[in-house]
């Protein structure tokens, strides 16, 4: 018998699933793979992009944070700006879903202008508004990318609008004037985020918030106004 015959023959590899004696029902699918790499990487990207803006964004340290290779990075992300717009679509996202959920949760005691006030601030105050805002400026961002920011910020923000409006509505007020104080209300919240660029001074935002509560008030007590009989 001849050397390599007389060698015991060595087992034939089984798939890794199986050798782990992993239920073929907990194997994760191609799609199942992908769809968790992608959310890791944008959470990493989130996280940067909070951290240092839109200039100082490098999509290797994203894969890098995220823990991924830099050709699956590339795989779902080519460039920069595919990264940026999906990372603050992600976030805007859920800040609109909860938003939403805020203020079909209202209870009818509440003050519902200084709920629409504390929610706002939640997202205009938010680095990643600023980011976004950041890339509309900057001379440097393309006009793709900048219409790309700008309809997601849309797509975010209007259903919160109705939403906040619909709450303001069953309380009695005409639709009109719900939307108006609505639009007026964040409006002065995003603002006051923009101004913090510059000028960062909360106890004064605090004594503006209080001040426009008390006029809506103050507005809404005639029962005129607040069915739109507005002169």
């Amino acid at each position: 018998m001849s050397a390599i015959s007389s060698k015991p023959r060595r087992a034939k590899a089984e798939p890794a699933a199986k050798a782990r004696n992993v239920p073929s029902g907990l194997r994760r699918t191609q799609s199942e793979r992908s769809t968790q790499t992608r959310a890791r990487i944008l959470a990493a990207a989130a996280t940067l992009i909070s951290a240092r803006g839109y200039a100082r964004l490098r999509t290797a340290e994203v894969a890098d944070a995220a823990g991924v290779s830099r050709g699956a990075m590339l795989h779902h992300f080519p460039a920069k700006a595919a990264l940026v717009v999906a990372t603050l679509t992600h976030v805007f996202d859920e800040a609109r879903a909860l938003s939403r959920a805020r203020a079909a949760a209202i209870d009818p005691p509440d003050d519902l202008v200084a709920a629409v006030i504390a929610d706002a601030r939640e997202f205009f105050f938010n680095e990643h508004f600023k980011v976004a805002l950041d890339i509309v400026l900057s001379t440097s961002t393309d006009r793709a990318t900048r219409d790309q920011i700008l309809e997601v910020s849309r797509t975010a923000r209007r259903p919160v609008e109705a939403a906040w409006s619909a709450a303001l509505a069953d309380r009695g007020v005409a639709a009109p004037i719900a939307a108006d104080i609505v639009a007026l209300t964040l409006g002065l919240v995003r603002g006051m985020a923009v101004r913090t660029l510059w000028d960062d001074d909360a106890e004064w935002f605090e004594h503006l918030f209080a001040l426009w509560r008390r006029m809506v008030e103050a507005f809404l007590a005639d029962p005129a106004l607040r069915r739109g009989h507005v002169a």
